[in-house]
């Protein structure tokens, strides 16, 4: 199965979150782990990985928090996969050309290459505003899960099934 981490869609909702949200909205981890009823320190950690590769914005102080740093139309979906995951690529040899001891020889390289040009293509094509669903429910006083092993994800539109499960 071919899928992406947790982090990468855990990014994607809260990205899709404040895309919906007026432009001027800066939330805190806490803030956008509770509105989308995700994890805190996993929260955390994406919205630091994300500000640090240029698609969020960092603001300091008391009133600090994240925002985006551009338009959600010109965001990608490619690029946050490339900023959360790192090359986009079916293979190694896909993303890091002399990686594989049986590139030299391997008679399916080229399709493989091909396809994970295809596929990054189809990403970097996908804007983060068409991502943009229903608000993330706010749930007053509930807690982010703390166990996100529970087998279901959460997103703007609460539980959904993880990809390849009903």
């Amino acid at each position: 199965m071919i899928r992406i981490t947790r982090q990468t869609d855990y990014g994607i909702v809260l990205l899709a979150y404040l895309a919906g949200c007026p432009p001027e909205r800066i939330l805190t981890a806490r803030d956008a782990a509770r509105e989308c009823r995700l994890p805190v320190p996993m929260v955390s950690k994406i919205l630091k990985t994300l500000a640090r590769e240029g698609i969020l914005r960092s603001h300091r102080g008391v009133k600090g928090g994240y925002g985006l740093a551009r338009n959600p139309r010109e965001v990608t979906i490619g690029s946050v996969i490339g900023a959360l995951e790192g090359p986009i690529g079916m293979t190694a040899c896909s993303t890091r050309p002399g990686s594989c001891e049986q590139e030299p020889l391997c008679p399916v390289r080229i399709n493989w290459q091909k396809i994970s040009r295809a596929v990054r293509g189809t990403l970097e094509r996908i804007p983060l505003s068409e991502m943009v669903g229903a608000p993330c429910p706010s749930v007053a006083g509930a807690p982010p899960p703390s166990d996100p092993s529970s087998g279901a994800a959460r997103g703007p539109a609460g539980p959904r099934a993880v990809a390849g499960k009903p």
